[in-house]
């Protein structure tokens, strides 16, 4: 898919205004040894609170299991970052995320809180999905589909296509995810490759989730640097 001169321009500089600040002010939100600083949320164990957690630490790496389905959140809110998410799938290639700006917990399906999805689903890293909240990018309609069906709620157009193919690594090779949140924009980098920009978010902060969506995904960095 061809990408607008300008968003490269504009993603190369940002991309290397990152790289020149400072690192001492990063944020391990994974340390390797446990998930403090993060809580569960997993509909299911509502009802049965004997259910096999479904994010776990194992050898040094944070381990969503895919089942039962649910989120993993930050207890904190950030606002103005850059997220650097280093995941690999450790079996059967499937779906999993990384969501910003989240609040409003089950906001959708009784099951995804309010935010902004980077999707990780294989084969599709980079699209956006709109979850009770809302971005825009160019080229709207050949990328989201018509006007009249947009939405932030429901099965209709939440979505939003990436603008590349082949950015990920294959199974069970590690891939890096970037996504630098500035105010109300979203960009996101798959293997250094751009793949989606979006501007004009209908929100700016939030805590941050990692998803358990029915595959296995592990994951050996999820760091945060403020801009």
């Amino acid at each position: 898919m061809r990408i607008p001169a300008r968003f490269l321009l504009v993603a190369a500089l940002s991309l290397a205004s990152c790289r020149a600040g400072g690192g001492s002010s990063s944020v391990r939100l994974f340390d390797g040894h446990d998930l403090a600083g993060w809580h569960t949320d997993v509909p299911e164990a509502d009802s049965n609170p004997n259910l096999p957690a479904t994010f776990v630490v194992r050898d040094g790496l944070l381990v969503s299991q895919g089942e039962p389905q649910g989120h993993l959140i930050t207890e904190r809110s950030f606002h103005d970052y850059r997220l650097v998410v280093e995941y690999r799938w450790s079996g059967e290639p499937g779906n999993c995320g990384v969501l910003v700006h989240a609040s409003t917990p089950r906001r959708l399906y009784g099951m995804f809180p309010q935010s902004i999805e980077c999707q990780m689903h294989a084969g599709n890293a980079g699209d956006f999905w709109c979850i009770g909240e809302d971005i825009s990018v160019s080229d709207m309609e050949a990328r989201r589909g018509p006007r009249a069906e947009w939405s932030v709620d429901g099965d209709k157009g939440r979505r939003i296509l990436n603008l590349t193919d082949g950015s990920e690594k294959p199974p069970g090779e590690w891939n890096q995810m970037v996504i630098e949140c500035a105010g109300h924009d979203i960009t996101v980098w798959v293997n250094g490759e751009l793949v989606n920009h979006g501007t004009n978010g209908t929100a700016d902060h939030g805590q941050i989730a990692l998803q358990a969506e029915g595959a296995t995904c592990e994951f050996r960095r999820v760091e945060l640097t403020p801009l």
